[in-house]
């Protein structure tokens, strides 16, 4: 089974657009990490047509917060439907569970014991400053703990996090995570 995980960063906020969708926003870069390669690329904004076969070719995209953020907004660039892909959004599998959302640092820390090496709103002033390695490290060490993370979650059912200083774990159903889910997309292949 083929999985890539991934995620963005943008070159303007919410704010900037006026607007609430995350659509409207403009990518960066996009971070992946490729399982059938066990590599991680990353593509600006200019390059995104040379991700999309990868894509394409995927049975899972895993992200975190990626349904309601990642997705929406890669899916404006993208000449098909990105969201008939399955995807596995490790965000919305503990909310389903806990009932609140959790920062991926949070979870990071207490389950594997390591941090984000930045926020988003350093990645944006380092995009904005034309520091675009340093947007690139930092897009591609979220992508390196969200597959740590989704590892873990397979391995062991649960993922932590730290709550009033205290270690918590939540129980998730891993099932299913790598069930296949129907056939490979073609819009980009020229068929």
């Amino acid at each position: 089974m083929r999985v890539v995980t991934f995620d963005i960063e943008t070159a303007n906020w919410m704010s900037d657009t006026g607007s609430g969708d995350p659509a409207d926003l403009t990518v960066a870069i996009v971070c992946i990490h490729d399982s059938e390669t066990d590599t991680y690329s990353s593509y600006l904004e200019s390059e995104l047509p040379q991700m999309w076969n990868i894509l394409e070719r995927t049975d899972i995209l895993v992200g975190y917060n990626s349904n309601h953020f990642d997705i929406p907004l890669l899916n404006k660039y993208y000449p098909g439907d990105l969201t008939k892909i399955k995807s596995l959004d490790l965000m919305q599998e503990v909310y389903a569970v806990l009932g609140r959302r959790l920062k991926l640092d949070t979870i990071a820390e207490a389950t594997l014991g390591e941090n984000k090496s930045a926020s988003g709103a350093q990645s944006l002033q380092w995009w904005r400053a034309g520091e675009i390695e340093k947007v690139r490290a930092y897009c591609l060490k979220d992508v390196e703990i969200t597959k740590k993370i989704m590892d873990y979650c397979l391995k062991n059912g649960s993922i932590k996090y730290k709550d009033l200083g205290k270690i918590r774990e939540v129980k998730l159903d891993t099932s299913k995570w790598l069930a296949p889910a129907g056939g490979a997309m073609t819009f980009t292949l020229g068929l």
